[in-house]
């Protein structure tokens, strides 16, 4: 007989890549995530991204995946950071300059909700 098929694992959360680049990319750059002075440096914390001069979307979606959590997406890492720890967003070293999300209802907000949510376990 032939080797045994290796087990199957869990199934992948899988995240719209189309979705990234026209909806979520541009509000990130909107409020300079992606300036060296901020993710686009480098790794901070545990997320990074292609700074926005030489934009490498594949790599940036990569890492937004990691800060996405599916059981529960206003809970992310990604939505929690920049909002407004008033909002009940989460501590955020950011640059006081930057402007993250004043609310949950901010449009930028929304739209990284929306992202998330419409992702599916495949």
């Amino acid at each position: 007989p032939g080797a045994p098929v290796p087990p199957g694992g869990g199934h992948e959360y899988v995240l719209d890549y189309e979705a990234y680049v026209t909806d979520v990319a541009p509000v990130l750059a909107a409020r300079g995530c992606d300036t060296v002075a901020c993710h686009g440096g480098g790794i901070r914390g545990t997320y990074a991204l292609s700074p926005a001069d030489d934009k490498d979307f594949p790599f940036d979606f990569a890492q937004a995946r990691l800060q996405v959590l599916p059981a529960a997406p206003a809970t992310s890492p990604l939505l929690q950071k920049p909002l407004d720890p008033a909002a009940g967003g989460a501590a955020h070293a950011a640059d006081p300059q930057q402007s993250g999300f004043p609310a949950t209802s901010d449009p930028g907000y929304q739209a990284i909700l929306a992202w998330i949510e419409a992702g599916e376990y495949r």
